[in-house]
């Protein structure tokens, strides 16, 4: 066994109480395993920003590059808080990172858990059922209608100048004109691509009826983006004869995913689209509370909660905490196959293990889910949890 070192940026609003309950997880293996988990706490975000005119400090950037073997972020956001360019402050962060350490694939499992109901019509009800969701959805990450920003963001958060793209003219257009270009490129597709079936190889197939599948998901009919999207997605595809391909365009997509989300396995999408499909996707696993992500690349990433600040529940020991649970899941199965280290793989797969337990028990849940436990009371119990089954490891 050995040691890791985590780098833990709290940032902004509820990630500084989420992140509390992922470091909580780590002290837990650490406590029980021979592993060593040796925590750097990094200060950044909007709120920093608004303090001291800096989005986190200068180094910080090199040392999640060159110190860390991977990064946990809590969330980025502070009401009010912007750079003079109207960008988000503390963007370079969470968008610099991507872009700058080359995060080439945001991956969302979409699970959902037996005892989680879902808010629908303002009354909790049960209406998929847990054999019915469980598929993972990798969206573009560095490319798309975020490039500049992305661009900007890595420049910043690197010391170096900010990025511009060239002027262009609309003649048809009146008034006041802005725009943002979505670069989509085959080598950005093609490796995104590659990731999603070799993720495909590694899971049981759809629940509708195990067969192993990737979804192509794009706009092909309308733009030329998607056109080369879909294209480089069939040359992939060649090269895994087992694995079923499947098409749809993003807004029918948006309709199967909740008619249907046992049909789906992997499903693979542009940066804007990804972005908005694996927010409504995250109301089949329950709600933002439930979703954790990984942002990877092929030599780092970085995992986070995707339910983002929340500044109006902040410092109320409030929000659900198993989506940062669930990041640090995500963080120690990488791990775990980036290094070949077969014992954090079983760490990985008994932290998921203790989320499946706690919500099966439906005793401690939050306001999301249909409770009133605290975020720190449901940290605590998941991580009790935890501990009992590392014990008999």
């Amino acid at each position: 066994m050995r040691d890791y070192r985590i780098a833990i940026l709290p940032g902004d609003g509820t990630g500084r109480e989420v992140a509390l309950e992922a470091s909580k997880i780590l002290d837990t293996i650490a406590a029980n395993t021979n592993f060593g988990f040796e925590q750097m706490e990094i200060a950044c975000g909007g709120q920093l920003y608004k303090e001291t005119g800096k989005e986190w400090e200068e180094g910080s950037f090199e040392l999640c590059r060159d110190e860390a073997d991977a990064v946990f972020l809590g969330a980025i956001g502070h009401p009010g808080s912007y750079l003079p360019n109207g960008d988000l402050a503390g963007g370079s962060v969470i968008l610099g990172m991507r872009s700058g350490l080359d995060l080439y694939a945001n991956v969302r499992p979409v699970k959902l858990f037996q005892g989680v109901l879902h808010k629908v019509h303002g009354r909790f009800t049960q209406i998929w059922q847990p054999d019915m969701v469980d598929m993972t959805i990798l969206r573009e990450n560095t490319e798309g209608l975020y490039y500049s920003l992305l661009k900007r963001a890595s420049n910043r958060a690197q010391g170096l100048e900010d990025y511009t793209i060239p002027d262009m003219e609309f003649p048809d257009l009146k008034g006041e004109v802005a725009y943002d270009p979505r670069p989509i490129s085959s080598h950005g597709t093609e490796r995104l691509v590659k990731m999603g079936f070799d993720i495909a190889q590694t899971r049981n197939g759809a629940p509708a009826d195990g067969v192993s599948k990737v979804s192509c998901i794009d706009k092909s009919n309308v733009t030329r983006g998607c056109q080369l999207f879909r294209r480089t997605f069939d040359q992939v595809a060649s090269n895994y004869p087992s694995i079923t391909t499947d098409y749809g365009y993003i807004d029918a997509f948006t309709q199967w995913i909740t008619r249907n989300p046992e049909h789906y396995d992997v499903v693979v999408t542009s940066n804007m689209f990804g972005d908005i499909a694996t927010d409504l996707a995250s109301i089949l696993q329950g709600g933002m509370g439930m979703a954790g992500s990984g942002n990877i690349g092929d030599d780092h990433a970085f995992f986070e909660p995707v339910h983002g600040s929340s500044p109006k529940y902040a410092g109320m020991n409030k929000v659900n905490p198993i989506a940062s649970i669930n990041s640090i899941q995500m963080m120690t199965d990488w791990l775990g196959r980036r290094n070949q280290d077969e014992k954090l793989l079983e760490v990985s797969k008994l932290i998921e293990q203790s989320v499946e337990d706690h919500l099966k028990e439906g005793k401690m849940l939050t306001y999301d889910l249909g409770g009133n436990a605290s975020c720190s009371d449901v940290g605590d119990a998941i991580a009790s949890t935890l501990a009992a089954k590392l014990s008999e490891l």
